[in-house]
């Protein structure tokens, strides 16, 4: 039996759905604060108030073999938090190490954490990506909570012998992407005339269904436990052959303005907006070498492919 956290969320409801077809698994408990969402046949559902030091996981943890953890205080452009640091660790840290104390003493075997590639860092040069055997250099506070997060997951499995799994995702994308990539989406849909012509960087992103096979793999593969993962599509891209994949996903052409990066970047910097900039701008490129050879794991789909099907879930 696996149990998922935040499965109403982006990557936990696509990982139950996945699990429930992986029948070797026994079964799938669904956790989330809501349960009026419709579950595939045989989903345990089991609603859990929040991600906190103080929640009681004994139900859900009964008869579970393994863990995915996806529930997180996720990332925010602009958090409202009056200490930002402090309330990502309540909720990703503590909250996170509880639950795996207890899944610990319930007798469960693996626990596979979805962190972040911000535990690596915020940027890369191009080719000279970031590996899972990097030192940690976290620039903000999700970033450093999901570093602490993964810190005292490793101390937990070096007392109890439950074996721990990291995987650290750069931008995930698929169907129902929300945020900056479903804005992106949206604009190039319209026709909006974009300033981003002539970005030369380099990006690693996922595909929401390679994240999900990757994750499947580490809950039995023997050679996971213990180990910190990167995933990627393979493929890195340029933010300007983003848009234009996008746009041909979508049979559109993408209007695309030739500004040069650096006028972005300064342009930018006048209107407070740097870490925007380093997102359109910069490069962040993730070597998943050690996935790939560990696990004899390669991404099931393309980039293309992974476009394409985030375009079919997309809403204007």
């Amino acid at each position: 039996m696996i149990l998922v956290t935040g499965a109403t969320g982006f990557v936990g409801s696509a990982l139950v759905k996945r699990l429930v077809i992986e029948s070797a698994f026994g079964g799938v408990v669904a956790v989330s604060r809501r349960l009026d969402v419709s579950w595939p046949e045989g989903v345990k559902r089991v609603q859990v108030s929040d991600l906190l030091p103080t929640t009681d996981w004994s139900v859900a943890l009964r008869q579970v073999d393994a863990v995915v953890h996806c529930a997180a205080r996720v990332h925010v452009m602009q958090d409202s938090a009056s200490d930002p640091l402090q309330a990502y660790r309540h909720v990703n840290v503590e909250g996170t190490l509880h639950l795996a104390r207890q899944a610990a003493a319930a007798g469960v075997n693996r626990f596979v954490f979805v962190s972040s590639i911000k535990v690596n860092g915020e940027s890369t040069l191009p080719g000279v990506p970031f590996t899972a055997n990097d030192e940690p250099a976290p620039l903000d506070p999700y970033g450093v909570s999901k570093m602490e997060a993964e810190q005292g997951l490793q101390d937990i499995s070096a007392q109890t012998g439950m074996e721990v799994v990291i995987v650290r995702p750069p931008l995930v994308y698929g169907p129902g992407v929300k945020a900056n990539f479903a804005a992106m989406m949206r604009w190039v849909a319209r026709g909006v005339p974009l300033p981003l012509g002539a970005i030369h960087n380099a990006r690693s992103m996922v595909a929401l269904d390679n994240l999900v096979d990757l994750l499947v793999r580490c809950l039995s593969h023997p050679a996971a436990a213990g180990q910190t993962f990167l995933v990627s599509d393979g493929q890195d891209v340029s933010t300007t052959s983003l848009l234009r994949r996008t746009a041909q996903a979508m049979g559109k052409q993408a209007l695309l303005l030739p500004v040069p990066a650096g006028v972005l970047q300064l342009v930018a910097a006048l209107l407070g907006k740097r870490d925007v900039a380093q997102r359109l701008c910069g490069s962040l490129q993730a070597d998943i070498s050690k996935t790939r050879q560990l696990l004899g794991w390669s991404p099931p789909l393309t980039l293309d492919q992974g476009l394409r099907k985030a375009v079919e879930g997309m809403t204007l």
